[in-house]
């Protein structure tokens, strides 16, 4: 079997490669993602802005800044999470990527995941969040986690957000610290075991 950094660095690749949707010709660069390869926590935002389109990687521009300020205070680095995004070229003009993009792009997301095996993927666009909370609004359930089998998932505002809406860095701040505690509940969770009967399905099971 392959190294998975060099698979990782395969599908990168491929991404750069990619003319599944339209996208690819607005765009200066692929940003397929980056970060460890046994990374315990995966970020998922929305799609490359101008700066990451520039430079081919994933939050580069302001709201990076907010996003390394944010691990700091749970003693963590960029380096320490994988962070990639729904769509791996930018929308023109920064507009939403339209549901078809969104679509061609799913396999390599999905490839990530499955290399990767996060224990928590951290939402942070409602593309992203609608994967796994369809029809869910952010502001009623940013910070809250719901498993899926062995995986935790937590939507939380875009970083991006403290920068245009001061009042949402403390909430920002208090969803990130919740962060080591379910990476330790993930880690330390007994295997799962077949649902009774009145039990629901292990993926509906709510943290929240």
């Amino acid at each position: 079997m392959a190294d998975k950094n060099t698979e990782l660095e395969k599908i990168a690749n491929d991404v750069r490669a990619c003319t599944r949707c339209p996208l690819y010709k607005g765009a200066t660069n692929a940003v397929p993602g980056e970060g460890p390869v046994h990374a315990d926590i995966m970020m998922i935002g929305e799609g490359p802005g101008a700066n990451e389109d520039k430079l081919g990687r994933p939050f580069v521009g302001p709201a990076g800044k907010v996003l390394d300020e944010l691990l700091a205070g749970i003693q963590l680095k960029r380096s320490d999470i994988f962070i990639t995004n729904v769509v791996k070229h930018r929308p023109p003009n920064n507009r939403d990527p339209l549901p078809e993009e969104i679509e061609a792009c799913r396999g390599w997301l999905d490839q990530q995941i499955e290399l990767i095996q996060p224990k928590v993927i951290i939402t942070i666009s409602r593309f992203a969040m609608a994967r796994w909370f369809p029809n869910e609004k952010i502001s009623a359930i940013h910070g809250k986690a719901k498993r899926f089998g062995n995986l935790l998932v937590v939507p939380m505002f875009h970083p991006a957000a403290a920068l245009h809406n001061i009042n949402l860095r403390p909430q920002l701040e208090a969803d990130f610290k919740k962060l080591p505690q379910y990476i330790r509940d993930i880690s330390g969770a007994p295997a799962a075991e077949p649902p009774k009967k009145q039990d629901p399905p292990a993926e509906q099971l709510k943290m929240f």
